[in-house]
């Protein structure tokens, strides 16, 4: 009988995260998903624990309880609207959370994942490359998501441990709520993406469960556009 798989999906108990454990518990994956929210309706088949991403003493303890992990998604995100991230706190908070706790979870889990030959695939943005003139916090800290994630590629792969990212466009989540409901935005984003609708978590989640499987054997390092065509209209 063949090894089940174990992935920690950060993030994991709403929107893209979620899809992204569901994706792998369907595919026969044990998935532990940890994070500050949680969906009602999560399913069953995957475990949800509270976790503050920046809380280095507890990601350190969850590292202790996995030593051999196959898969970490990195999801964990905020973004704050009304002016929030051009203030001091606010652009530390969110970078912190965005880039930091990516950062953390990674290097903390890294001999877990060597230890199971396992992979990582953290959550940029299409905004990694884009500005934004009402969230530079959140631009900012997916653009260095993608650094983050190219450097350790270089660094983990002596390790056997693979590190990709996705960068989702305009998805049906949370986060893009105040996007989603302004018409006037809405509609101009909308008619921008060539495949003619936004997306929802579960066209990102079967992605990262893509580079997390071993069809992705030999894929380090890139960051893969999930966005309907956005980016290149």
């Amino acid at each position: 009988m063949s090894e089940q798989k174990i992935a920690i999906v950060v993030g994991g108990g709403t929107g893209i995260g979620r899809a992204s454990a569901e994706a792998l518990a369907e595919k026969g994956w044990s998935v532990h998903a940890f994070g500050r929210d949680k969906d009602a309706d999560l399913p069953s088949t995957i475990s949800f624990e509270m976790l503050d991403v920046t809380d280095d003493a507890a990601l350190s303890a969850l590292a202790a309880r996995f030593p051999k992990l196959h898969g970490l998604v990195n999801s964990a995100g905020i973004i704050l609207h009304d002016g929030k991230e051009f203030e001091g706190d606010g652009f530390r908070k969110v970078m912190d959370v965005n880039l930091g706790g990516t950062e953390r979870a990674s290097v903390l889990l890294r001999d877990s994942l060597a230890a199971g030959g396992g992979a990582i695939v953290n959550i940029a943005s299409v905004w990694s490359a884009f500005g934004s003139s009402r969230n530079p916090a959140y631009a900012a800290s997916k653009g260095a998501v993608v650094s983050l994630t190219r450097s350790h590629a270089v660094a983990f792969a002596p390790l056997g441990v693979r590190v990709n990212a996705v960068a989702p466009g305009w998805i049906e989540t949370q986060l893009s709520s105040r996007a989603r409901t302004d018409p006037a935005r809405s509609g101009a984003i909308t008619q921008r993406i060539p495949m003619g609708r936004w997306g929802v978590p579960r066209d990102v989640g079967d992605v990262v469960a893509f580079l997390l499987s071993s069809d992705a054997r030999y894929v380090t390092g890139t960051v893969l556009p999930v966005d309907g065509g956005y980016c290149i209209a």
